[in-house]
């Protein structure tokens, strides 16, 4: 089942895995946690345990019935190189990316880790990208582990943006997303952070998308910088 996107990257969710746990300093105001109790509270039977991780195996071929080619955002609500959920089933999505081929599918994951270690093992369909979460200097670790991984187009996404970012390795790297924490308790962002990565990835010609300002009322906010939006994607050629 693909649910149409308010994401502005993206145009739908493809969620074969639900829920997940926290590793790092940018899952501490979870937005896919408060979605998911959310839809706890609704009565929604695929989130009847909350955001404990959860597989749907009724929906690993779910793309393979859309004729519309679409951008599918994987695992919105999840991550897809959790350390629980078993290699067999990472291949079988992988395998319907594979057999999708009018799809563009995104996959965002921290566990950066996993998905080196495993890439090897993986066939990487050209329609893959593939980006890791970068929300400050102690994850940059998880760009270099990207860096290697065999993904014909391979991103970062700077979001929740919660501190600078001055040395991004930007080398292998096709598209950069960058976007401030909304919502509860939403942690703010700094301009000269943004207009940093901006400046880095103008100087490495890495297309540069940037999605929020963020903050307890992000529409507000708006996503304008300097005077106009940035809504850059990777160049379409770079994957095939």
């Amino acid at each position: 089942m693909a649910t149409k996107s308010k994401i502005e990257w993206t145009d739908v969710t493809w969620n074969p895995v639900t829920g997940c746990t926290k590793i790092s300093s940018g899952c501490k105001n979870c937005y896919a946690e408060r979605m998911a109790k959310r839809l706890q509270a609704m009565g929604q039977a695929r989130y009847k345990d909350g955001f404990r991780l959860k597989l749907h195996h009724d929906l690993i071929k779910e793309p393979l019935k859309w004729k519309k080619s679409r951008i599918v955002f994987v695992n919105s609500m999840s991550d897809l190189f959790h350390e629980d959920i078993p290699f067999s089933f990472i291949q079988e999505i992988f395998s319907t990316i594979e057999n999708s081929p009018h799809h563009i599918f995104q996959i965002l994951t921290k566990r950066s880790k996993r998905l080196l270690e495993l890439s090897t093992s993986l066939f990487w369909p050209e329609n893959l990208w593939m980006g890791v979460s970068v929300e400050d200097e102690s994850v940059v670790y998880r760009v270099e582990d990207l860096s290697s991984v065999p993904s014909q187009v391979r991103f970062i996404s700077c979001e929740p943006l919660i501190g600078p970012l001055e040395r991004l390795p930007l080398d292998n790297i096709n598209w950069v997303i960058l976007g401030g924490e909304s919502g509860p308790g939403a942690r703010p962002m700094e301009r000269q952070w943004v207009n940093s990565i901006l400046q880095q990835c103008r100087k490495k010609k890495v297309p540069f998308f940037f999605k929020q300002w963020g903050g307890t009322r992000k529409k507000a906010a708006g996503r304008s910088l300097n005077g106009r939006t940035y809504n850059e994607l990777p160049v379409l050629e770079a994957a095939g």
